[in-house]
């Protein structure tokens, strides 16, 4: 008994199959709200990095100057109150901002041979807003600091509405 064998109906490389999957999602991305692709909040950024466990203030100092003239370089350091041992020390800190296209600016990795838990980098402000670090702990807390910030000259000109 001989079995009968059929191609599938393609087009060029791709199957049809695959070709009518990828116009339906170019159908579904177009009609999607604006608000779906909206960036995260603030509290949304910090949830999704905390896993939504409860956050403690203090331990972490958070040092960012609270007026600056142009928001494209803004000197930012986290310092955190931490043993740095192997039972006692910090194991990421994030840092996160109110108004930026990404809520999320930086998450670093530590552990216990980094020394001292202190970070510092620069980054751009697209306008005056809230500046926020979480640090998590090898015991599993969270700690945070927070800061204002007016920018007289902003960066990252977006439309942030």
């Amino acid at each position: 008994m001989l079995h009968e064998v059929r191609a599938q109906p393609s087009i060029g490389p791709l199957r049809r199959r695959e070709v009518l999957f990828a116009g339906a999602l170019c159908i579904f991305g177009v009609a999607l709200p604006r608000a779906a692709l909206a960036r995260p909040s603030l509290e949304d950024a910090i949830r999704s990095f905390t896993g939504g466990a409860a956050i403690q203030a203090g331990r972490v100092r958070l040092a960012i100057p609270p007026l600056v003239e142009n928001g494209n370089t803004v000197g930012v350091t986290v310092a955190v109150d931490s043993p740095m041992t192997g039972a006692d020390h910090v194991t990421r800190i994030g840092l996160f901002n109110e108004k930026n296209p990404q809520a999320e600016v930086a998450v670093f990795r530590l552990w216990p041979r980094a020394g001292r838990a202190q970070v510092s980098t620069r980054i751009r402000l697209a306008t005056s807003q809230a500046v926020a670090a979480v640090v998590e702990m090898s015991d599993g807390s969270f700690w945070s600091s927070d800061a204002s910030v007016i920018v007289t000259l902003a960066a990252c000109i977006e439309d942030l509405s």
